[in-house]
């Protein structure tokens, strides 16, 4: 979520997470209050950010951190 005065902290976490492991980011920022609550009442969720990995929702920041601890890396 990126307000004209307000980006969201878990967002920019996230998106951290995701390029620290090596993903390939697709971002939708979401721009305006409509389009949050739109995309909140579409996904049926209460918070953004909403992370996907090949089209499945991990969920949020905390669910994305615990996702990734369970990736094999190297």
């Amino acid at each position: 979520m990126k307000l004209s005065n307000h980006e969201c902290p878990y967002g920019l976490l996230a998106k951290r997470m995701l390029e620290d492991a090596g993903f390939a980011i697709e971002e939708q920022l979401l721009t305006t209050r409509d389009e949050v609550d739109a995309f909140q009442a579409e996904e049926d969720v209460s918070t953004t950010p909403q992370i996907f990995i090949d089209g499945k929702r991990i969920g949020g920041s905390e669910e994305l951190a615990e996702y990734l601890e369970q990736v094999p890396r190297g």
